[in-house]
């Protein structure tokens, strides 16, 4: 198969009957009539499984991998691209913020450089300033931490070749981060200025987002712990010099001092610290937990429209 163009849905209801239109047209001038369109129901709430299985029956070139419940945005895409059959995979999100005719371009720009990946990038992300800034700020500290190359403001939207997508498929973490996957995977790849859409509310809220950038830091970067252990050091050195201080005092200058206040700043201090550190510590180890559990990352309910998959 020349082409699998793969989207999840979740609320996606208002936009998929266009998203198949233009998909199914931009796939065409891709591959012909040798394609295919993937769609992932990641537990929707809405009716996007329902309109999902009416396209099965009217068009053969779809088809739905039913999810057993929401497993995430991240895990979902992971499903759809173990299940797509084509030597190019398009991936691309279902609310038409991403444009299905970015294909093509996508397209001339694999073929001309040679690429393995070629991804779309946002020439500035949406929202209001703070959303940008604290954009700009997540992508600059995540890559010092992590010591890898993550693009910023990149999109879903993103063409690959079968190899590329073979690579990535290696990896087995439960508790992934795909663009980071997507980075760490290699292979040549080239970005391209899209314009994305605004076409529904985010479902990311601000909890879900400090999550996000927890979990990203936490999975790519021991460099947290380290921290941990040089401000550890740091901490005990401060000490000595303290206890130096107040050694001198009461031996040479025998001069009574007023610690309520160091006492009870020191305690609060170093006691909030410690409840930190444990906590970061904390989050690492459950992710060993979680990832020596071997758990599913999803479980298929049903696949429609599709009685063999290879992968």
């Amino acid at each position: 198969m020349k082409l699998s163009i793969v989207a999840t849905l979740y609320q996606s209801a208002p936009y998929l009957h266009e998203f198949h239109a233009r998909a199914g047209e931009a796939a065409r001038a891709f591959a012909g009539d040798d394609y295919e369109i993937v769609l992932v129901n990641d537990g929707s709430p809405d009716n996007s499984l329902e309109l999902a299985l009416e396209l099965t029956r009217s068009d053969p070139h779809v088809v739905v991998i039913d999810l057993s419940r929401n497993f995430g945005h991240h895990k979902a895409m992971m499903a759809g691209l173990a299940h797509a059959q084509g030597e190019r995979i398009f991936l691309i999100d279902s609310d038409l913020e991403e444009e299905p005719e970015w294909l093509a371009d996508f397209a001339a720009i694999m073929s001309s450089e040679s690429a393995d990946v070629v991804y779309g990038v946002q020439q500035s992300r949406k929202g209001g300033w703070l959303e940008r800034w604290s954009g700009e700020v997540y992508y600059r500290l995540f890559n010092y931490l992590a010591n890898i190359d993550h693009p910023r403001n990149i999109v879903t939207a993103r063409l690959m070749t079968r190899r590329y997508v073979d690579a990535l498929l290696q990896f087995r973490e439960r508790e992934m981060v795909i663009s980071c996957l997507w980075v760490i995977t290699g292979f040549k790849q080239c970005s391209l200025q899209v314009k994305k859409h605004s076409a529904s509310a985010t479902t990311y809220s601000l909890s879900r987002k400090i999550g996000h950038v927890t979990n990203s830091i936490t999975s790519f970067s021991e460099v947290p712990l380290r921290l941990i252990f040089y401000i550890g050091l740091v901490i005990f050195a401060l000490a000595l010099l303290y206890a130096a201080y107040l050694i001198f005092h009461k031996l040479v200058l025998a001069t009574p001092l007023d610690g309520w206040t160091s006492v009870m700043v020191s305690i609060w201090l170093l006691g909030g610290m410690i409840i930190s550190f444990v906590g970061i510590i904390g989050i690492y180890l459950a992710k060993i937990f979680a990832e020596t559990k071997q758990r599913p990352s999803t479980i298929i309910r049903e696949v429609h429209g599709r009685t063999t998959s290879t992968h």
